[in-house]
């Protein structure tokens, strides 16, 4: 079984820093992309950022510039540094991760999702 554990969220200032991280646990053969999502409350998830296994990333366009996304492949672990924090920043932030579990599937990887962690930004 693969599973997502999340850690880092709380409450922060606007104007704030804060780091997420997730790390992948199991039985994993090969992780592909990982990614970050968030949902506000009433609101749709959303992608944040993710990161390719070659270490390509792609940010959503509310985020460029504020947030890094990074990866640690010996740990199967992602990150997201959030700098310069809004209120609409405010979300359940969720970690994504697409692993291949056995070399001999047919599939190339499944999503595997976290249960999320809130972040929290004061105004």
């Amino acid at each position: 079984q693969v599973q997502l554990v999340e850690s880092g969220g709380g409450l922060v200032q606007a104007g704030g820093s804060l780091r997420v991280s997730c790390a992948a646990s199991g039985n994993i053969f090969r992780i592909n992309a990982m990614g970050w999502y968030r949902q506000a409350p009433g609101k749709l998830r959303e992608l944040v950022a993710d990161i390719s296994s070659g270490g390509s990333t792609n940010y959503a366009d509310s985020v460029k510039g504020r947030f890094t996304i990074s990866r640690d492949n010996a740990k199967n672990t992602v990150y997201l540094q959030m700098n310069s924090l809004k209120s609409d920043d405010t979300a359940v932030y969720y970690c994504n991760a697409n692993i291949r579990v056995f070399p001999w599937s047919s599939r190339s990887g499944v999503d595997y999702w976290g249960q999320g962690t809130q972040v929290t930004v004061s105004s």
